[in-house]
C-alpha cells in the first residue's frame, strides 16, 4: 500500500517547493530524504506550527475530513460544510499543499493530524470508542437499562459496543427521559469542548438509582466516564442536538473590513445632516505617515543622544526602571507608553544595549554612530524592521506579571513570542483593505480571527491594538491606513525610495536670535544636529526645534574638546544672521573661565596659577566635603577621586578640567560613550526573511531527492550483499574504507557511504571524493548537493558505484 512518504515522493518539485515554503520548519535542518521529511511532518510541534497557519474555513475542512467516514465525496464534505464544491474543493486542495491531508482518489489526512485535533469539529468520539473503556459488565448493565433485555449470545465487548451505538443513534426519547436539567447539561456540550470535569466520574450508576442530572445522563450512555473525573460527549449524541450540522457558522469567505454600503435612507438622512466626510487622498495618508516616520527617527536619535552622556542603569533585576523611563518620556514630550516603545525599537533594532554583567547602563552601540550616518529614510527603515521583528511587547511595560511583579521596559518579561506574528498579520489585513478604507479594530479583530482561529486570546486582542497604535507612532499608517511603503517594507522589499521623496529635506542653516536661542527651521543635517546638541538644550520640538544656549550647555561643549573658537565658528558658519552679542560674550565668558582650575589624580588634585584662588576655595565651607588640603601656594590635594572632585568644583559653580599626568587636558567627551552588545544578542539585520527564501527552498529540494537517491542505493546494494541487513548503510573495515576512498580519489568515481552524525544516527550518503588527508574525506556530497568534510572516524563503511548509478 502507498505510505505517506510514497505519495511525498511522487509529488513533483514545484509541489515540494510549495510544501517547503508553506512549512518552512521542516527544513531546519534539512531532513536527509522525503523519508524523513514525512517523519518530522508527522510531529505533533510540526503539525502544530501548520495548523495554526489554517484559516477558518480550510480548518473547518480538515475538521470534516476527520469526522465523515471515510471515503469522503466531494459532494458530502462541501453538503457539510456548507459551501460549494469548488469552495470545498479549494480547500482541500490548500490542505494537499501543506501536507495535511493526501491520496490521490480521495483525500485521506496525514499522519499526527488525528492527534492534533483530538475534539475535530467540537465533537467527542463516537460512540464504540468513547465506550471503550467499559468492561463487559458495566457495558451489559447499561445495555439492560436501555433495551429493558439483557444480550442474547456471549456479551464479548465488540458486540455490546455495536449494540449500544444501535440504541443511541436516536437518543431523543433518551434525552428527554434524563430531565430538563441533564439536557441543559448536555447542550453546554453540545458545541464543544465535548469534555467536562465531575467528581467520581465512574461510580456505578442505575437508572433507578441515578438521583442528581449527570447521574441520569451517566446511567443512559448520554455521557461516558473517561476517568475519575473526565465524562465525554458521544459524537452521536452530539451531532443530534446540533441537528446533525458539523458547524454552527462556517463561512468560505472572510469577514468584510469595510463597512456594508448604507442604503438610500441612510444616504439621505446623510445627506439631510450635511454629508459625510470624503475618504482621505492617498497623497494625504502618505503626508501623515512621513510625518510620523520622520518624527520617530528624531525622537530616537534624540533619545540615544542623551542617554549617550547621561546613561540610565540597569535594574538588578534587569529593565529600565520607572523613574528613568518617566524622565526619557518628559524628555522627548510624548507619553510614557510612546517612550516605552522608542526604547524597545531601539533596543531591538541593535542601537541600544546594556553595558556589562553588574551596575551596568544603558548605552548606544557602535551600531548607532552607524545608523547616525544613513539618511532618514535609510534610519526608519532600520527601525521598522527591528519593531517588525521584535519578540518584545512594549504595551506590557509598567503592568504587572502574574506574580505581581512589575513589568520594566526592556525586561526579560517583555518577551511575548507571538508578537511579530501577530504585528505582521495586522498589518497584512490592513494591507489588504480597499484604498480609502480605514478599517476599525473591531473588524480588523473578526478578520484576524477567521484568518488564524488557533491563535485567538486576550493576549492576541491586545497585541492587536499596541500593533495599531505603534504602527501609527511609526508611521507605517496615516489616519488608519497603511502608507505605501510599508507595503514595500512588508513584501521584503526596499521601501527607502517610497518614503524618502515625503520626508523634508535636512537644512544646514538656523536663525540666531538675541535671548540665546537658536531656530532649526526643518531637520538638521547630522554634523551640525550633532554639535548644536552638545553646545546648546532643546528648548521646544515641533515644526521647528528651538535650542537654548546657557553656560552648562557651552561647558559640556567645551569639556568635549570644543574651543571657543570652535562653537563661534560653527554658528558663524550655519547662523543666517550675525551672531548676536550676548551670545559671543556668553561663549567668551565660560571659555576664559574654563580650565582655570585643574584636577589631576592624587588620588586628585587642584591646580591653579593664581593662590588666591586656592584661598577662596578653602574659605568656603561649602567645600568641606570635597577634603582638600593644601600641598603649594598653587596646589590642593583631596582624598576623593578624579570624576568625584570635578562634580564636587563644578557644584561650587567653577569650570574645572581633568589633567594628564603630563599636564594635559584630558578631553571627556562624555558624548562617546558606547557599549558592545553581548555575544548572545541578536541585532537584527536588514535582510528578508530567510523562512521563505526561494534559493533555500530549491536547495532544500534538490537535497531531499538526493537523499533519496542514497537511500535506493543503499536498498539495492543491501540486498546484493548477503552479509549485511536488509536497507542498513554500508559497514567495512576501517583500513580498506580509507584504501576504497582514496582508490575512489584517483579514479574520480562516486561511492556510497555510511555516515554517523553527532548524535549516533545512521544515515547514507552519496559522495564524489576529492581528497583524503588529515582525518577527513573531502568531496561533493550529492545528498546535500554541496562539497561536505567527512571525518573518517564516523564512516561506517563504502560501496562503489557503478556509472550506470
Amino acid at each position: 500500500m502507498e505510505t505517506y512518504a510514497d505519495w511525498l515522493r511522487a509529488r513533483g518539485d514545484d509541489e515540494l517547493r510549495a510544501l517547503l515554503s508553506a512549512r518552512p520548519e521542516l527544513i531546519a535542518p534539512v531532513p536527509a530524504d522525503l523519508t524523513a521529511l514525512a517523519a518530522r511532518a508527522a510531529t505533533p510541534t510540526a503539525i502544530s506550527r501548520a495548523l495554526d497557519r489554517l484559516d477558518r474555513f480550510t480548518l473547518a475542512t480538515l475538521e470534516a475530513l476527520l469526522v465523515l467516514p471515510a471515503p469522503v465525496k466531494p459532494r458530502t464534505l462541501s453538503s457539510a460544510l456548507g459551501a460549494t464544491a469548488s469552495q470545498s474543493g479549494a480547500a482541500v486542495e490548500k490542505l494537499r499543499q501543506y501536507g495535511l491531508v493526501w491520496g490521490k482518489a480521495s483525500p485521506t489526512t496525514a499522519p499526527g493530524v488525528r492527534q492534533g485535533l483530538p475534539h475535530p469539529a467540537g465533537l467527542g468520539p463516537p460512540v464504540q470508542e468513547v465506550f471503550a473503556g467499559y468492561n463487559s459488565e458495566r457495558l451489559t448493565q447499561l445495555i439492560i437499562d436501555l433495551d429493558g433485555a439483557e444480550p442474547r449470545g456471549f456479551p464479548d465487548s465488540p458486540r455490546l459496543l455495536r449494540r449500544l451505538a444501535e440504541l443511541l443513534a436516536a437518543p431523543e426519547a433518551l434525552i428527554r427521559d434524563a430531565g430538563p436539567e441533564a439536557r441543559a447539561a448536555l447542550e453546554q456540550l453540545a458545541w464543544g469542548p465535548p469534555v467536562g470535569r465531575v467528581a467520581d466520574a465512574r461510580r456505578p450508576v442505575r437508572i433507578d438509582t441515578a438521583t442528581t442530572p449527570i447521574e441520569r445522563l451517566l446511567a443512559r450512555g448520554l455521557l461516558a466516564a473517561e476517568d475519575d473525573r473526565t465524562v465525554s460527549l458521544p459524537r452521536e449524541v452530539a451531532l443530534h442536538l446540533r441537528g446533525g450540522r458539523l458547524f454552527r457558522d462556517v463561512s468560505a469567505q472572510p469577514p468584510p473590513l469595510a463597512a456594508p454600503a448604507p442604503t438610500r435612507a441612510q444616504e439621505q438622512q446623510a445627506g439631510s445632516r450635511g454629508g459625510s466626510t470624503p475618504p482621505h487622498r492617498e497623497d494625504l495618508v502618505v503626508r501623515a505617515a512621513a510625518g510620523e516616520a520622520f518624527n520617530a527617527v528624531r525622537l530616537v536619535e534624540e533619545l540615544l543622544e542623551r542617554w549617550g552622556l547621561d546613561p540610565p542603569p540597569v535594574l538588578r533585576s534587569g529593565g529600565l526602571a520607572v523613574r528613568d523611563l518617566r524622565s526619557a518620556a518628559q524628555l522627548l514630550d510624548v507619553e510614557e507608553w510612546q517612550a516605552a516603545v522608542l526604547v524597545e525599537i531601539a533596543y531591538a533594532a541593535g542601537l541600544l544595549t546594556r553595558s556589562g554583567d553588574l551596575d551596568g547602563e544603558w548605552l548606544p552601540t557602535p551600531a548607532y554612530d552607524l545608523w547616525l550616518m544613513r539618511e532618514t529614510a535609510g534610519r526608519w527603515v532600520e527601525l521598522a524592521r527591528g519593531w517588525l521583528k521584535s519578540d518584545r511587547a512594549a504595551g506590557l511595560a509598567g503592568e504587572r506579571d502574574d506574580r505581581d511583579r512589575l513589568i520594566n521596559a526592556l525586561s526579560e518579561a517583555m518577551v511575548r513570542v507571538s508578537a511579530p506574528a501577530t504585528r505582521r498579520a495586522t498589518l497584512r489585513v490592513l494591507v489588504q483593505a480597499e484604498p480609502g478604507v480605514a478599517v476599525d479594530t473591531e473588524r480588523l479583530r473578526a478578520r484576524l480571527t477567521w484568518l488564524y482561529p488557533r491563535r485567538g486570546g486576550p493576549l492576541r486582542d491586545r497585541l492587536i491594538a499596541w500593533t495599531l497604535r505603534e504602527a501609527a507612532m511609526l508611521g507605517l499608517t496615516g489616519f488608519g491606513e497603511p502608507a505605501p511603503y510599508a507595503r514595500d517594507l512588508l513584501d521584503g522589499g526596499d521601501a527607502e525610495p517610497g518614503l524618502e521623496k515625503f520626508l523634508p529635506e535636512p537644512v544646514d542653516q538656523i536663525l540666531i536670535q538675541a535671548d540665546l536661542t537658536a531656530i532649526a527651521p526643518g531637520p538638521l543635517v547630522t554634523e551640525l544636529a550633532r554639535e548644536l546638541a552638545l553646545a546648546a538644550d532643546v528648548e521646544s520640538t515641533g515644526g521647528a526645534t528651538v535650542y537654548r544656549f546657557t553656560p552648562e550647555s557651552v561647558r559640556r561643549a567645551l569639556d568635549a574638546g570644543r574651543t571657543a573658537g570652535d562653537v563661534t565658528g560653527l554658528l558663524a558658519r550655519h547662523s543666517t544672521t550675525p551672531l548676536p552679542q550676548p551670545l559671543t560674550y556668553l561663549i567668551d565668558d565660560v571659555a576664559r573661565r574654563h580650565g582655570h582650575l585643574r584636577v589631576g589624580a592624587m588620588a586628585s588634585y587642584v591646580r591653579t596659577d593664581s593662590p588666591a584662588t586656592l584661598d577662596e576655595i578653602l574659605a568656603d565651607r561649602h567645600a568641606d566635603p570635597l577634603r582638600l588640603y593644601r600641598l603649594a601656594p598653587t596646589v590642593l590635594a583631596s582624598g576623593l577621586q578624579r570624576a568625584q572632585l570635578l562634580d564636587g568644583l563644578r557644584s561650587l559653580g567653577l569650570a574645572p578640567v581633568a589633567e594628564s599626568p603630563g599636564g594635559g587636558v584630558i578631553i571627556t567627551r562624555p558624548d562617546a560613550q558606547r557599549a558592545e552588545p553581548p555575544p548572545t544578542a541578536e541585532i537584527v539585520r536588514l535582510r528578508p526573511d530567510e523562512s521563505t527564501d526561494a534559493s533555500m527552498i530549491a536547495a532544500a529540494v534538490r537535497a531531499l531527492r538526493a537523499g533519496d537517491e542514497a537511500a535506493r542505493h543503499g536498498a539495492e546494494q543491501a540486498r546484493l550483499r548477503a552479509d549485511a541487513p536488509a536497507g542498513e548503510p554500508p559497514r567495512s573495515p576501517a583500513a580498506a574504507t580509507v584504501e576504497q576512498l582514496r582508490g575512489a580519489v584517483e579514479r574520480g568515481g562516486r561511492v556510497w557511504i555510511g555516515y554517523l552524525d553527532q548524535q549516533g544516527q545512521s544515515s547514507s550518503r552519496i559522495v564524489e571524493p576529492v581528497r583524503v588527508e588529515g582525518g577527513f574525506l573531502t568531496g561533493y556530497d550529492a545528498t546535500r548537493a554541496a562539497v561536505h568534510r567527512f571525518a573518517l572516524h564516523r564512516i561506517t563503511g563504502v560501496a562503489e558505484l557503478g556509472d550506470e548509478d
